[in-house]
């Protein structure tokens, strides 16, 4: 089953973020888009996602999980100790949201935006969807 991330292309901590995720995931389960790009858009509208979406988002089996949830499920799936991360989850889901959101208010004036794009290479540039594929 494959699984797509949408990610704020113009953050660093959230490019950080995928290049974690990819490294984690050797056999290639997850594929990722920018938030920004309109592919994402169109299957953000499709979801019927709320139109205000500030979080990284999951999609899987045609659901979509935002905020701490996404973060959460994404670490269960992940190569070594990470799959642990998933405990939190017991922890209530506005208490988590609450943390991710001072990250996510955060992240450009902590972590920067990013100027320019790096280029993947040709194997890790096949998981990522863009407006032309």
């Amino acid at each position: 089953m494959e699984r797509l991330i949408l990610f704020d292309g113009e953050c660093n901590f959230c490019d950080r973020g995928v290049q974690f995720i990819i490294t984690r995931d050797p056999k290639g389960r997850f594929k990722f888009a920018s938030l920004q790009s309109d592919i994402s858009k169109n299957i953000l509208r499709s979801l019927d996602t709320p139109k205000d979406l500030d979080s990284m988002v999951l999609i899987e089996d045609n659901k979509y999980y935002i905020k701490s949830a996404a973060a959460l499920r994404i670490c269960k799936q992940l190569k070594g100790p990470w799959k642990i991360v998933y405990g939190f989850v017991i922890i209530p889901r506005p208490i988590r949201d609450f943390f991710y959101g001072i990250i996510a208010r955060n992240r450009y004036k902590w972590f920067g935006k990013k100027r320019s794009c790096e280029l993947p290479s040709p194997e890790v540039r096949k998981r990522f969807l863009t407006d032309g594929n």
